[in-house]
């Protein structure tokens, strides 16, 4: 299993779906990694957002709710793991620890990806589904200019599904 994290999230708009963007915590070539693009709708962006931005609400969230009833279970998220693709779809498992007894849990990656942000889980993809989901993506330079990032958000604005192909 290779470690990931959140390289950035591209907030389309509300029809549209937005991109997560996941790259491996790996020693590679200076300026070099590998990002792993997964569409997500709007509803899903928006809760990643949130644990992102680390926005709390009055009210408990639907993601909230269900860390409140796991930590009232004495469990937490232990990780997630993209273990499988299939076409553009990307199945996950959100394993909880709840007294030393890992429980695995099938979830879309949206949604335990949003769970592991808001308790600092570690996020991690599995080496063939890395290979066979994952592109080059060059760095300039330690720093990245705002108008780099710009051309990477328009790199990610014009990818769309059909750009990959079936992967399986």
């Amino acid at each position: 299993m290779v470690p990931l994290k959140v390289l950035t999230l591209v907030v389309a708009g509300p029809t549209q779906p937005s991109v997560l963007v996941l790259q491996p915590v790996e020693d590679s070539p200076a300026g070099k990694a590998r990002i792993v693009p997964i569409w997500v709708g709007p509803t899903e962006a928006a809760q990643i957002g949130i644990a992102l931005e680390h926005v709390k609400f009055g009210r408990p969230m639907t993601h909230d709710l269900f860390l409140d009833a796991l930590t009232n279970l004495d469990a937490r998220v232990d990780s997630v793991t993209i273990y499988h693709t299939k076409g553009q779809m990307f199945f996950s498992h959100l394993v909880l620890n709840q007294g030393g007894r890992l429980i695995t849990l099938d979830a879309r990656p949206s949604d335990a990806i949003a769970l592991a942000l808001r308790q600092d889980a570690p996020l991690y993809i599995e080496e063939e589904v890395l290979s066979a989901a994952s592109f080059p993506f060059l760095f300039r330079g330690e720093r990245q200019t705002e108008e780099e990032l710009a051309e990477f958000k328009t790199f990610l604005d014009h990818l769309s599904p059909e750009d990959f192909g079936e992967l399986s």
